[in-house]
């Protein structure tokens, strides 16, 4: 048996879907995004975003098991170096988890570069 919990719901989505069993919490959160003028400035705020979203369910990105990271226009020789030094910062260096980044043609919105949604995993 399990509960679900809706965290700061809006039209059609929820910005994050709590899991809970008995022993577990999983944390399903929506691809969230930033701002900025540029990759590396949309894509620290995009970490930032996650990690609210981490803190406020009492959980970090070393619970995080997955990550779908989706870069606009994706030049693997520039892009690629600048979001593994941004996620680098956040993350640390070992334990990561289980990643995919897809280079897409276009987000929800022109203005986005790129977009994170994560999967973490709360023992209780």
């Amino acid at each position: 048996m399990f509960k679900k919990e809706y965290l700061h719901p809006n039209e059609g989505f929820s910005q994050v879907v709590i899991v809970e069993t008995e022993t577990t919490k999983t944390l399903h959160i929506s691809g969230q995004i930033g701002e900025g003028n540029d990759l590396e400035s949309q894509t620290i705020a995009t970490f930032k975003n996650l990690e609210t979203l981490l803190k406020e369910c009492n959980s970090s990105f070393e619970d995080v098991v997955k990550m779908n990271t989706y870069i606009v226009n994706f030049n693997p020789e520039t892009d690629l170096p600048i979001f593994r030094k941004v996620r680098k910062a956040f993350l640390g260096t070992e334990n990561y988890p289980a990643s995919t980044l897809v280079g897409v043609t276009v987000l929800g919105n022109r203005n986005w570069l790129i977009e994170i949604d994560a999967i973490a995993i709360i023992e209780k």
